[in-house]
């Protein structure tokens, strides 16, 4: 399952700079509002260490990470909402994504010229807010209407139409949709009223490159990812190798990207789990709580339909025992049914009917 998140912001924030950084692209980065009007999209590998563990073993002849697509969206301004600046652009596109990173600035570059004059992150947060509340509340002006017409003639709308009532009163305090309590059940009936403040957020905070080890302060009771765009894009031109020494001169340990893309598996519920064999190592992407014929299924549908047993090893057991058939002589190798919760890291063949 590929993950898609929108880079979104208030003009010159450096979203563009991080996004071309990020995916290793040549785009568009520029001192002045609304340089980027169409969206560009990037596909860029999840870095995870374990992979590298894993080829070094059984030498495949491929390492196929899990991927994460990077929208990099139009910058809002207020009035967005209304179609302010490139507003109804932006809110289509983000509409599109599984999640929001949305990238804050925190940098002092008198040279930037800010939308507002000047430097303050969480007002720049509380006007995307509330441009994303305002829109939310647009779209239920528009669907109450009809699914109350709904309602009266399919009871089963019934739970749908009140969640979205409950979900206009709270919008209209000035609150996020996601914030609002609900049930497993009311939360899948709001999912299908496709509001933008339902969407995870991830904050990044675009800092100064002598800031970047540094915490920065919170944004709606959220402590951002500190991230250098100007770094990413160094770190974006070099080796490997280079690219760790750079890291450790900085007194980090991970990139951006890497700190960036766990957050929104974290965010989002995820994880992975691998296959390895000769042809390839391959990282897979699964909901947390996931069992073994849902994890199949992201491979093939057939697997899911005709799965009968997974054989199982912890990556743990497999990197300590150099692989299957050190697991299978150890006893670590499991066959595990339909009733087995995946687990993040584990090392998977399937068995199934055609």
């Amino acid at each position: 399952m590929a993950l898609s998140i929108g880079i979104v912001g208030l003009p010159n924030v450096g979203k563009s700079t991080l996004f071309t950084a990020l995916t290793k692209r040549a785009g568009l980065a520029a001192n002045y509002p609304f340089a980027t009007i169409e969206p560009n999209v990037g596909i860029v590998d999840v870095p995870d260490a374990r992979l590298g563990e894993l080829a070094a073993i059984v030498s495949p002849e491929r390492i196929v990470p899990a991927t994460v697509e990077f929208v990099d969206i139009a910058g809002l301004v207020k009035g967005a909402n209304a179609g302010e600046g490139l507003g109804n652009q932006f809110l289509a596109n983000i509409r599109e994504t599984d999640a929001i990173c949305e990238v804050v600035r925190y940098f002092s570059d008198p040279d930037v010229v800010h939308v507002d004059g000047r430097v303050d992150p969480a007002a720049d947060a509380d006007t995307i807010m509330t441009e994303l509340i305002l829109a939310d509340i647009a779209t239920l002006e528009k669907q109450l209407p009809k699914l109350e017409k709904e309602a009266r003639r399919d009871k089963e709308l019934a739970p749908k139409l009140a969640v979205a009532q409950r979900l206009q009163a709270w919008l209209n305090d000035g609150k996020r949709a996601a914030a609002m309590g609900m049930t497993p059940e009311e939360r899948a009936a709001a999912k299908e009223l496709f509001l933008l403040t339902m969407k995870p957020v991830i904050y990044v905070a675009n800092v100064d490159e002598d800031k970047v080890g540094e915490t920065p302060a919170p944004i709606d009771g959220e402590t951002p990812i500190p991230i250098c765009a100007e770094v990413e894009a160094e770190i974006a031109e070099l080796g490997d190798e280079e690219a760790k020494d750079f890291l450790e001169s900085l007194g980090l340990e991970k990139s951006g990207l890497e700190v960036l893309a766990q957050t929104a598996y974290r965010t989002l519920g995820l994880q992975s789990y691998f296959t390895a064999g000769p042809m390839e190592v391959k990282a897979w992407t699964i909901p947390i709580g996931a069992k073994a014929p849902q994890a199949a299924g992201v491979i093939h549908s057939d697997f899911e339909r005709g799965f009968i047993k997974a054989e199982v090893a912890s990556y743990d057991d497999y990197v300590e025992l150099g692989g299957e058939a050190g697991c299978r002589a150890q006893g670590k190798l499991r066959m595990e049914g339909k009733d087995y919760v995946v687990q993040d890291g584990d090392v998977m063949h399937f068995r199934f009917n055609v």
